[in-house]
């Protein structure tokens, strides 16, 4: 059997797929590195809003979803921006999603870090900033679960320089109750952080950034770079102070940068992990046994996918890592918050289809397929 793809020429060419999955099985905790998955929350194809609407969310398949991630021993991190946080999903709904996984992570036992940030302002003064993420902390803590900072659209239009920065997070910093996250976001991302830490300058906003740390060491369990920049993130984490993690959010050079090298590796809170969740979990414990070529060879082949899925604009990552999901079981639909399923062509999609095909990441084929042979139909692709 052959499926008919499109691609960016309008031609089809015709596209063999695989009959069997990757075989992989859950498995013990990770003792090399600490992983967590960045989770999408899966939306109620049935509700009748608008893309301006609150975002409604089919919880029972957003934490199903969970619980996959959980059983094959990767941490969840919850509300972050593979959730649609500020791109469909509003702080309420970002609330109530960080308490129904922070409960379902302690029934079932598993791992969970979430989002604090300031979404619910759309702009405001330094101290309204502040009392935003206090009130975002308080909600994440209250749950028991890990606090993960990140950057603020409204504290990027607002600060004047590194020293409001400075004065924010020094703030958080000493009132968070246990050790968090700092989630540094470049502008490919989200482009209204462009220029955070109070400059466009990368070496000038690291410096901040770093600033920061050194000033709280005991109050950051690690950082979190999503810069698509390896070697910035190498220099920076040898920049790290005794204890502080680095996680690295590089969905473009993740397997270099988890492997290491002689002076540290970083250990991972990746988005691409949403769909290559069993497949990451089996080569970090394979790397777990110190084998960090058997890694790489698990690992590399899935970097054209990565790359492909948060393309530029890459903000819209999210549409593909959904669309994958749908593919391999996880939902039944291919709905998104804030109707973002269209934020990406039928030829990206058909690409997508195919690399994660080739990797094995499909449980059921035939299904993938099937329903790739669905959307194909919507677009008029006959077979």
């Amino acid at each position: 059997m052959t499926i008919h793809l499109p691609d960016t020429s309008g031609r089809l060419r015709a596209y063999e797929p695989r009959r069997e999955p990757l075989a992989l099985t859950s498995g013990t905790p990770f003792t090399s590195r600490t992983v967590f998955s960045a989770a999408h929350v899966v939306a109620d194809p049935y509700a009748d809003v608008s893309p301006d609407s609150p975002a409604a969310v089919d919880w029972d398949a957003t934490l199903a979803f969970r619980r996959h991630l959980w059983s094959h021993g990767l941490g969840v991190a919850e509300a972050m921006d593979t959730a649609q946080r500020g791109m469909g999903l509003d702080w309420a709904g970002a609330a109530e999603l960080i308490r129904r996984s922070a409960a379902e992570a302690k029934a079932v036992g598993g791992r969970i870090a979430c989002g604090v940030g300031t979404d619910q302002l759309a702009a405001g003064s330094l101290e309204e900033i502040r009392k935003a993420y206090e009130e975002q902390l308080a909600v994440v803590e209250e749950a028991g679960a890990q606090a993960i900072l990140m950057a603020s659209r409204a504290l990027a239009a607002e600060a004047k320089g590194p020293e409001e920065y400075l004065e924010i997070y020094g703030h958080l910093l000493r009132q968070a109750a246990e050790p968090v996250v700092l989630h540094w976001l470049g502008p490919m991302f989200d482009p209204a952080l462009e220029g955070y830490w109070g400059s466009s300058d990368l070496d000038a906003a690291t410096d901040v950034f770093l600033e920061v740390i050194a000033a709280h060491p005991d109050k950051v369990d690690g950082v979190k770079i999503s810069l698509l920049d390896a070697q910035r993130e190498i220099d920076l984490r040898r920049r790290l102070p005794q204890g502080v993690r680095c996680y690295t959010g590089d969905d473009f050079n993740y397997p270099e940068l988890i492997a290491g090298d002689e002076q540290g590796f970083s250990h991972a809170l990746l988005g691409i992990f949403d769909p290559l969740g069993p497949l990451a979990a089996e080569a970090v414990r394979v790397l777990d046994n110190g084998d960090v070529k058997g890694f790489r060879e698990l690992l590399d082949p899935t970097v054209e996918l990565s790359r492909h899925l948060f393309q530029a604009p890459t903000r819209f990552y999210k549409t593909g890592v959904v669309f994958l999901a749908w593919l391999a079981g996880h939902q039944e639909h291919f709905t998104m918050v804030g109707g973002l399923q269209s934020a990406r062509s039928l030829p990206h999609f058909a690409k997508a289809y195919e690399l994660a095909d080739g990797l094995g990441l499909f449980p059921n084929p035939e299904l993938a397929e099937a329903r790739m042979k669905t959307l194909l139909s919507l677009y008029g692709v006959a077979q």
